[in-house]
C-alpha cells in the first residue's frame, strides 16, 4: 500500500497532520475520528497492511444493531494518524477540527473486496461489525453491527 494520495492532498508545512510512512504495526488499531470539516462526518480507520484503511461516515457510526450507515472509502492514512487530534488549517484539504470519537483494537474475521467482518473492541463501538460493498454508490459500503 502507498500513502501517495494522502501526501499529495496535504501541505505538511501548513498542517500538523502526521506525514507517516507505511509500516507494519503489531496491533490492529481501530479509531473513529469526528471531523468538523465543511460537513461534519466521522472517519472510520482500521489498521491493515501498514496503513489505516479509511472510510468517511456521513452520520454517527452505528452503535445499536439494526442501524446501517453508508460509508465511502477514502485514501489510506498513516498509522500515526490514529492519535491525531487538532485543527486542519483553513485552505487545506479537510480543513476543520478533528477529534477522536472512539478508539481501541479490532480482530479481523474476514477481509475481501466485497465484505469485511471485524470484531471491534472500542469504548463506544463494541462487537461484530460488517462492511459490505454497496455497488450502487461509487466506493460505497454499508457499515453495521452484525452480531
Amino acid at each position: 500500500m502507498s500513502l501517495e494520495e494522502y501526501k499529495k492532498k496535504r501541505d505538511f508545512s501548513k498542517t500538523k497532520e502526521p506525514v507517516g510512512e507505511v509500516k507494519k504495526g503489531n496491533g490492529k488499531i481501530y479509531v473513529v475520528q469526528k471531523h468538523y470539516a465543511s460537513h461534519i462526518h466521522w472517519d472510520l480507520r482500521l489498521e491493515r497492511e501498514g496503513v489505516l484503511k479509511s472510510w468517511a461516515v456521513p452520520k454517527e457510526p452505528p452503535i445499536k444493531k439494526g442501524t446501517k450507515r453508508l460509508v465511502i472509502t477514502t485514501e489510506d492514512h498513516p498509522i500515526e494518524y490514529s492519535s491525531f487530534e487538532g485543527e486542519i488549517p483553513e485552505g487545506e484539504y479537510g480543513a476543520g477540527k478533528v477529534e477522536i470519537w472512539d478508539s481501541g483494537v479490532y480482530e479481523e474475521e474476514k477481509w475481501s473486496d466485497k465484505e469485511i467482518i471485524v470484531n471491534i473492541k472500542g469504548k463506544r463501538l463494541n462487537g461484530r461489525y460488517c462492511l459490505i460493498r454497496f455497488p450502487k454508490v461509487e466506493n460505497g459500503w454499508l457499515f453495521f453491527r452484525c452480531d
